[in-house]
C-alpha cells in the first residue's frame, strides 16, 4: 500500500530537496520503520488515515525497542518531513505529526582537540610512506577548511585554486562554497600529489578527485575514520575523535581568536547561523581572560 508513497517520497527528497545519497537513505529508512510498525500491528491505514495516536504508539514502540533519544527525534524528524511531502502533494490534508513530541535532547558538544593535539596527531603519521603523505595532506586540509568528511572525500583538483588560497567545496544539497586554504595544507597537497597521486592507476570516473587510495579510487568515509582512530591512539590522546573533531575544532579556534561568526557560518556551510552559535562554547578561563584584557571594570582584578 505505501510503496507508491515511499518512491514520491524519495523522488521528493532527491529532487526538489537536492539531498545527499545518505540522507535520502537516512528518510527512508525512518519511513520503513513506520511501515513495518503498522505492518506488525495489523494497522491498513493510508499516510492521510493515520492520527495522532497511530504515531504516538509508533514512537512508544521505538522507545520500547531501546532506540535512544537522539534515535528517536530523528526517527520523528523523518516522519514530519514525509507529511511535509504529504502535504504538498495533496496526498494528506492533515498533518498528524504537528502534535507529536519529540524527546527532549541536551545538546552535546564533541571533543576538541587543541593545536598541540592536532600537532602531535600529525607528528605520528608516517611520512616515509606515500600513503602517510597523503595522510597528512588530507587532515592538514580537515583542520584548515573546517570540512566535513564528505566533502573531503569529494574534494576535486579543480575545485583548488592555490594562487587566491581557495579552496571550492560541495556540501549538503550540492550548494557550492569558498573556503579559504592554508599555505601549510596547500604544502602538503603538492608533496602528496607529486610523490603518490602522480604515480597511481586513477581508475575511470575517478581523474579529478584529490584523495585518492592506492587502486586510484576515491576514499571511503570509513577509511578517514579508521585512519584518525589508528592516530588517536598513537598519539595517546584519550578525547573522543572523529573526522567531525577536525571541523568542530577549526570552528571553536576561530571563534576563540575572535573571529565573526557570520564569517565562520559562511566557510562551514550552515544554512543558519543558531548551527553555528554551537561552536561559541568558550571556557570559562578564556573568557575571563577576554573580560581583564578588553573591560575597563575588570582591569587589574
Amino acid at each position: 500500500m505505501w510503496v507508491p508513497y515511499k518512491k514520491g517520497f524519495k523522488a521528493y527528497l532527491q529532487l526538489e530537496k537536492s539531498l545527499s545519497a545518505n540522507s535520502v537513505a537516512a528518510y527512508l529508512h525512518d519511513l520503513e520503520k513506520l511501515t513495518a510498525f503498522l505492518e506488525l500491528n495489523g494497522i491498513a491505514k493510508a499516510p492521510a488515515e493515520l492520527a495522532l495516536p497511530d504515531l504516538q504508539a509508533f514512537v512508544k514502540w521505538v522507545a520500547e525497542l531501546g532506540a535512544t533519544q537522539s534515535t528517536q527525534a530523528r526517527v520523528i524528524s523523518g516522519i514530519r518531513a514525509f507529511y511535509r511531502y504529504c502535504l504538498l502533494e495533496d496526498i494528506s490534508r492533515t498533518d498528524p505529526t504537528t502534535l507529536l513530541e519529540a524527546p527532549k535532547l541536551r545538546r552535546h558538544l564533541p571533543d576538541v582537540l587543541t593545536l598541540e593535539e592536532i600537532n602531535e596527531l600529525l607528528a605520528h603519521i608516517d611520512h616515509s610512506k606515500p600513503e602517510g603523505v597523503r595522510n597528512r595532506a588530507l587532515l592538514e586540509t580537515m583542520y584548515s577548511c573546517g570540512l566535513r568528511v564528505s566533502e573531503v572525500v569529494n574534494l576535486r583538483l579543480s575545485h583548488l585554486y592555490p594562487e587566491v588560497g581557495f579552496v571550492r567545496v560541495v556540501g549538503k544539497g550540492n550548494k557550492e562554497r569558498l573556503v579559504p586554504i592554508g599555505g601549510e595544507a596547500l604544502k602538503h597537497i603538492g608533496f602528496y600529489k607529486s610523490a603518490m597521486r602522480a604515480h597511481l592507476a586513477i581508475q575511470k570516473g575517478e581523474e579529478d578527485i584529490l584523495f585518492l587510495n592506492r587502486r586510484g579510487r576515491r576514499l571511503t568515509r570509513v577509511m578517514i575514520f579508521l585512519l584518525i582512530k589508528e592516530l588517536v591512539q598513537k598519539a595517546g590522546i584519550r578525547k573522543t575523535v572523529s573526522p567531525h573533531t577536525f571541523r568542530h575544532s577549526f570552528a571553536t579556534h576561530l571563534v576563540e581568536a575572535g573571529a565573526d561568526l557570520r564569517a565562520v557560518q559562511e566557510m562551514l556551510g550552515h544554512e543558519s547561523i543558531t548551527t553555528t552559535e554551537i561552536y561559541t562554547h568558550l571556557d570559562r578561563e578564556f573568557l575571563r581572560r577576554t573580560l581583564q584584557e578588553f573591560h575597563p571594570a575588570f582591569r587589574g582584578k
